[in-house]
């Protein structure tokens, strides 16, 4: 059998070519498959981003309003030192401010570097807060004077919750408003503090 002859042949030059030809076309489809889908997730990714973003800023802005009407409507300090030493038992609010974060928590490494912090940092100051709260309302019966130092220190970290709060509403719409415009309406915009 003479090879030369064989591998010259039109019909096994033909195979060839199209055996070439047909695997490029499936290597170029894996490739052009690849980048398709790389692209989608990337796509879906950013979307869950910004959803999570979207909702724990409506989250930290609700909160961040409720603590701007208490922090304006009652003088803490005063009235509560008279009445913490009088054996009176404050309420302190069980604030439940932190369910779409604890929902998003295993995600929360998504989130954009300049958000993170300050939205961590928030929420790190409401279980803090709520702590105290309750060590607060333990105390106010057996040592009034140490539950009222420590009632004021739950006020300055209700304050700081706020200016936090505050910082982690205007990181999260700087990065939304950086990904996609976010229309923020001018009522919600002054409730925030911005």
């Amino acid at each position: 059998m003479d090879w030369t002859a064989l591998i010259l042949s039109e019909r096994v030059v033909a195979a060839l070519v199209a055996a070439i030809v047909g695997g490029g076309v499936v290597a170029a489809g894996w490739f052009w498959t690849h980048a398709l889908s790389r692209r989608r997730d990337l796509v879906l990714r950013r979307e869950r981003i910004n959803d999570m973003q979207r909702a724990l800023l409506a989250e930290i802005r609700a909160h961040v309003v409720v603590l701007e009407r208490q922090m304006k409507d009652s003088p803490y300090e005063n009235a509560m030192q008279r009445m913490l030493s009088e054996g009176y038992v404050p309420i302190l609010p069980h604030d439940a401010n932190d369910r779409i974060f604890r929902a998003v928590i295993g995600d929360v490494h998504m989130l954009p570097e300049a958000t993170i912090d300050s939205v961590v940092r928030y929420y790190r100051l409401l279980t803090v807060r709520a702590a105290l709260g309750q060590d607060v309302l333990r105390l106010v019966k057996d040592d009034p004077d140490r539950a009222t130092g420590m009632f004021l220190d739950y006020v300055a970290i209700e304050s700081e919750t706020l200016e936090t709060g505050r910082e982690a509403v205007n990181a999260l719409a700087a990065s939304l408003q950086q990904g996609k415009p976010m229309q923020i309406s001018k009522t919600s915009a002054d409730r925030s503090g911005r």
